[in-house]
């Protein structure tokens, strides 16, 4: 699909031919000569750079390094000269219908080419920021159209991209219902073609004006905290698009001068390049032909028709409420404060029963981030309750979980930086928000509103969610990774429904009263959560405002969701108990293959908090050693993924932990069962014979870089002191906890040597590793003649092909929203 779009956005050009990067069959086979012909050819100094950003000690120093190192190099006297390819324009749009099986689901793309502008004064950097603001303003009412009683899409954006040099496009996007891109085209042509009669409203402009200096604001802030990534970036554009650097401070100052004085009809202005006569490509993509391409020249001669007459009204604003807390609460008073010195926290009791503990960082000047917990969560449900239960985010999401719909929201939010999202778990519900310091009150606004608004289902809003799911399920079931997934699911987890992927059967059976009185419980009772709050935080203003907002939370008269964490019920999951191998196979339009192996794992209690970090030194070495034996010996794989799973435990204290390790990859179909035995022969070699020095010291190396980069991130800090509040041995001291926690790592570091890896990877993984595993490997489904063929030819093949596996084929449904929430990579103490 991208291959034929980018032909006909590209026609009468040289990049319609071939993409710059070249063909396969160049480098399949071109010889030596000629590549060192091109190197000379094009390597030429003059077309080089040498960038460097760091924390260097004496940037005099790097820079003789630099002269060292490349001072003498030499190129040819004269370099080649760069060509240039134009790209014609044309005035009659283009237009294009992709079907295409496995797509994800309908969508509509509008692009409008034109030349790419420069960036070199003060009014190009003027004309930059009108730009954005028009996009802002654009996405801003697309929003809030996706969120209309029968919307025409799902959800809708519009951006600027650079093609090729000196070539750029407004690029506007959109997903919608099957057999729905008719509709959506028409909605995102009369939108732009409104913005040309009517313009933006001085109250949109003005919320996009916040939201842009509340973003330079927050860089300005954290200026001397830029990642060195983001400068080097900067230096990289000037070098090769010849754009200046002028540093974040000046930015700043020009940007605040010049953002009052863009106005709306200038802002408007923009709606004139986005005219189907404007180089305009227009495609759809769908599972199932629906639209033609008479069909999509007919709603452009519709549109420019009734613009041409002036028969679109304005747009209709809404009425945004000015606060999103109406009353204040009454502040709640602190019953006990706790302070941990090594971690620098504080924890405070409230009145409520709420637990707040609060860590003061100065690592970015602009950001405080929080997650609040309770336990208990869907285990508890039966399975009668669990599907309708499992949408309430998504239910409640949509109408609005902080009192008032998203898209007034989005308004009322405007030129604030606060952000709060929930999550119901298996065991867990949380909410986590991310705010600048001087809206810290905004985020904690969000949260006293989350436990005090009670979700009420409306026929409308619930019919748009569920139509969405629906769509999504049916997207995924085109997927050929759905049928993999899902029965690599299924074999190592069982058919449980906790790990089954919703259907349509399922949706049918949501009920979305009971969806939304679940939610609302869910964050009802302030005295079971426990909140975490990391940042640049100043006590003096931050501690009112927690009174205020989460002291002020009322608790119920009665315990609601009041769960004791030892008490919980366990997912319903186990490990085959004797070695399977399969195959999926799924049809495919062009033939891929991925495979997966998954061994079990079983940490014992008695030595858990040391064993967490071993398997996560484990992870690391299997990984490493995977890729060295894949890729660079055989080289028939780019990378491989190892991953633990350890989520599915209850959070007891007592008992040991299940899990498992796997590892995943995608290769060439036809040597796929190769690599997988040389994987297999890979960790039993390290289990019998143990890693070498240099790989344990290499892995010891990446997982103390990670921890000194760690240290001075918000997440990391918030992340560490989560998880010693719910680690088993948690007992009320979080200091401690978080302290035992740490001395476990130290010793793990201290004691692993080859001796210690090789006896880990006997213990946790079964010994050897050929005694019990899966291995699940997608390929393409083989055609029936084919298929005929094979019967007349002898096969080495042994996998197992039950009905389940015919039923994989055929695409069994998963549902990004359902239960698999549970994050792989996810260890908890």
């Amino acid at each position: 699909m991208q291959d034929a779009h980018w032909v006909l956005m590209m026609e009468g050009s040289q990049y319609a031919e071939r993409l710059p990067i070249g063909l396969e069959k160049v480098i399949r086979t071109v010889s030596h000569e000629t590549v060192k012909h091109f190197y000379r050819k094009w390597y030429h100094l003059s077309n080089m750079a040498v960038i460097a950003v760091g924390d260097f000690s004496d940037t005099q120093s790097v820079v003789e390094l630099i002269k060292t190192n490349f001072g003498q190099k030499r190129s040819a006297p004269e370099p080649a000269l760069i060509p240039t390819f134009e790209v014609p324009s044309h005035r009659e749009p283009r237009f294009s219908c992709f079907v295409e099986s496995e797509a994800a689901g309908s969508a509509v793309m509008i692009s409008y080419k034109m030349q790419a502008d420069q960036l070199k004064t003060v009014k190009d950097y003027r004309d930059l920021l009108a730009e954005s603001m028009f996009l802002y303003a654009l996405n801003q009412r697309f929003f809030k159209i996706s969120r209309r009683r029968n919307p025409p899409y799902f959800s809708c954006s519009a951006a600027a991209d650079v093609l090729v040099r000196p070539l750029k496009a407004y690029i506007m996007t959109s997903s919608c219902k099957e057999k729905g891109t008719i509709d959506a085209l028409e909605s995102m042509l009369i939108e732009v073609a409104r913005v040309r009669l009517h313009g933006f409203s001085e109250r949109e402009i003005s919320i996009v004006r916040a939201l842009l200096m509340s973003e330079i604001e927050s860089a300005y802030l954290e200026r001397d905290q830029m990642q060195s990534t983001s400068l080097r970036d900067e230096y990289l554009q000037h070098f090769l698009r010849n754009e200046p650097v002028v540093g974040i401070e000046y930015e700043a100052q020009l940007q605040k001068t010049l953002l009052p004085y863009i106005t709306s009809s200038e802002v408007s202005k923009y709606s004139e390049k986005l005219q189907t006569t404007c180089s305009c490509v227009i495609k759809t993509i769908e599972p199932r032909a629906s639209a033609t391409v008479d069909d999509l020249k007919n709603v452009v001669l519709k549109i420019n028709s009734i613009e041409e007459e002036r028969n679109i009204s304005p747009w209709d604003e809404e009425n945004i409420p000015e606060e999103i807390v109406t009353t204040k609460p009454n502040a709640g008073n602190i019953v006990q404060q706790l302070e941990y010195p090594n971690i620098g926290a504080t924890e405070l009791i409230l009145s409520n029963g709420m637990r707040v503990c609060y860590k003061c960082t100065d690592f970015l000047a602009d950001q405080v981030i929080f997650t609040g917990f309770s336990y208990g969560g869907l285990s508890e449900l039966h399975e009668s309750e669990y599907f309708s239960c499992s949408m309430g985010t998504t239910i409640a999401g949509e109408i609005g979980v902080f009192g008032y719909r998203p898209s007034e929201l989005m308004d009322m939010l405007a030129g604030k930086r606060a952000e709060v999202g929930v999550n119901l778990g298996a065991y867990m519900r949380s909410f986590s928000g991310d705010c600048s310091p001087s809206d810290l009150e905004t985020a904690l606004q969000l949260v006293y509103q989350l436990f005090t608004t009670s979700v009420t289902p409306v026929g409308e809003d619930v019919k748009i969610v569920m139509q969405m799911a629906e769509e999504a399920v049916r997207a995924q079931e085109r997927d050929p990774y759905t049928a993999f997934a899902n029965r690599v699911k299924e074999l190592n987890y069982g058919n449980s429904y906790f790990f089954r992927p919703i259907r349509i059967c399922d949706l049918q059976k949501v009920d979305p009263l009971k969806a939304c009185q679940y939610f609302n419980h869910c964050f009802k009772d302030p005295s079971t959560f426990t909140v975490v709050i990391v940042g640049n935080i100043d006590p003096t203003i931050a501690i009112p405002l927690i009174l205020q907002y989460l002291g002020g939370i009322p608790r119920p008269p009665e315990p609601i969701m009041h769960f004791n964490r030892d008490e919980l019920k366990g997912l319903p999951f186990t490990f085959p108990s004797t070695i399977i191998r399969e195959v999926v196979r799924s049809p495919m339009v062009e033939e891929q293959c991925s495979v997966q192996l998954c061994f079990p794992v079983e940490l014992k209690n008695g030595a858990m908090v040391e064993e967490i970090h071993v398997v996560g030194f484990l992870n690391k070495l299997i990984e490493t050693k995977l890729v060295q034996v894949l890729r660079f010996k055989h080289g028939q794989i780019y990378s491989a993924g190892v991953s633990v799973f350890l989520g599915g435990n209850k959070p007891s204290r007592t008992g040991n932990v299940r899990g498992d390790i796997s590892i995943n990859f995608s290769c060439d179909p036809a040597i796929s069962s190769k690599l997988a035995d040389l994987a297999l022969d890979e960790i039993l070699r390290l289990q019998e014979e143990g890693p070498s020095n240099e790989d344990v010291l290499a892995i010891i190396e990446i997982e103390q870089r990670a921890h000194e980069n760690g240290l001075q991130e918000n997440y990391y800090w918030l992340d560490r002191i989560l998880r010693s509040y719910q680690s088993r041995i948690y007992a009320g001291d979080v200091g401690s906890t978080f302290e035992i926690i740490d001395e476990a790592r130290s010793k793990v570091r201290t004691l692993l040597t080859p001796v210690t890896v090789q006896l880990a990877l006997q213990r946790i993984l079964p010994y050897p590793c050929r005694k019990l595993f899966t291995s699940v490997i997608l390929m393409p489904q083989t055609s029936r003649i084919k298929l005929l063929k094979s019967f007349f030819r002898p096969t080495q093949t042994t996998y197992h092909r039950d009905a389940k596996m015919l039923a994989g084929i055929a695409g069994l449904a998963v549902l990004a929203i359902s239960l698999w929430r549970y994050s792989r990579s996810t260890l908890k103490s």
